[in-house]
């Protein structure tokens, strides 16, 4: 049901649990499978771009994108873990940019800025999880309807318009270095650390691997999974806004085209970093490394000149493959 490396210590009452070595090595063997793609991803750019692939500020570039993208895969992944999809990520960090980015908002400072901007991705996030789970709609229509109204609602507040950061502190999560590398980088890598420890060392992160593996056992153990399942995509949203405020550091504007096609880099990458998109089982590990790939993929199209529609084919053939990947080792399990 859950992958140990990722996955709780002990399983919530009444549920059975997995075979550790079995589950264990798989997950090790994904990963290093991962790691392998990541190296040969790596050799391609030092082959064709070496010039400007091995380069500081081409690696700063790379963990810059990663980190946006990266907090919203975060998210992603305990949606999935817990049996569900977000669609509305994208849209939702696009609605949280721009309502962060009003000269009304700015007026009062950045603090007030980024709590805006995770108040309005908590709070979108909320709707969806209402709506999924007391409302009893199915995610993929929840949150593809969130998708189009957080949108809408951007365009409208903006009037299609960009608007440009005035406020200095924002902007210097992106300009300030530590040890060469810019605040927003560090600020991912907090959020990937505190999600891994929520995921593998709580409550919550235990409870979320039961809903998705098997939500009526989980409801016959105890567990709210309706309020779970709200929670997961409160989490989701809060993610979003995080994100929102990385993507106004590192673009100094809010704007209603922010986030375009960011859920199919972040589904794909908790896909191909081996969460089952059935739930029960996945790891922020993978997940990151996923995104890893994704983002060293779209850095080498870029440095090569290659057409951005190519490159859409590519990830839509890699997120194939890693679906199929799933489906087949999944059959040979039940076997």
């Amino acid at each position: 049901m859950s992958d140990p490396i990722e996955a709780p210590e002990r399983p919530a009452a009444g549920l059975s649990r997995p075979r550790p070595s079995l589950l264990n090595g798989v997950a090790e063997i994904r990963h290093l499978g991962l790691l392998g793609a990541l190296a040969l991803l790596v050799v391609v750019g030092l082959v064709t771009r070496f010039d400007n692939f091995a380069t500081t500020s081409n690696l700063v570039s790379i963990l810059a994108l990663a980190a946006t993208i990266g907090v919203i895969t975060v998210g992603a992944t305990f949606v999935i873990i817990g049996g569900g999809i977000d669609l509305s990520v994208g849209a939702v960090m696009a609605l949280a940019s721009v309502w962060a980015t009003t000269l009304a908002t700015q007026s009062y400072g950045p603090v007030v800025m980024a709590v805006c901007a995770i108040l309005v991705g908590t709070g979108a996030g909320l709707v969806n999880g209402l709506l999924i789970a007391y409302g009893r709609m199915v995610p993929f229509i929840a949150t593809l309807a969130m998708l189009v109204a957080a949108r809408g609602l951007a365009q409208r507040m903006s009037d299609r318009k960009t608007q440009l950061i005035q406020v200095e502190g924002i902007v210097q999560l992106s300009t300030t270095r530590l040890l060469g590398i810019p605040l927003l980088v560090y600020v991912f890598a907090l959020v990937v650390v505190l999600g891994w420890i929520v995921l593998n060392r709580t409550t919550f992160g235990r409870r979320t691997y039961a809903v998705g593996g098997n939500p009526e056992a989980a409801r016959l153990a105890g567990i709210d999974v309706r309020r779970h399942t709200m929670l997961l995509y409160a989490l989701s949203g809060f993610c979003c806004g995080v994100a929102a405020i990385l993507i106004m550091a590192r673009t100094t504007t809010g704007s209603s085209t922010h986030g375009d096609l960011y859920e199919l880099d972040a589904i794909a990458a908790v896909i191909i970093g081996g969460t089952l998109l059935t739930g029960g089982r996945g790891t922020i590990i993978g997940s990151i490394l996923g995104l890893l790939i994704f983002t060293l993929i779209t850095n080498l199209f870029i440095l090569n000149g290659l057409n951005t529609s190519d490159q859409l084919i590519a990830k839509g053939l890699i997120i194939v493959v890693a679906v199929l990947l799933q489906r087949r080792n999944l059959k040979a399990r039940a076997t």
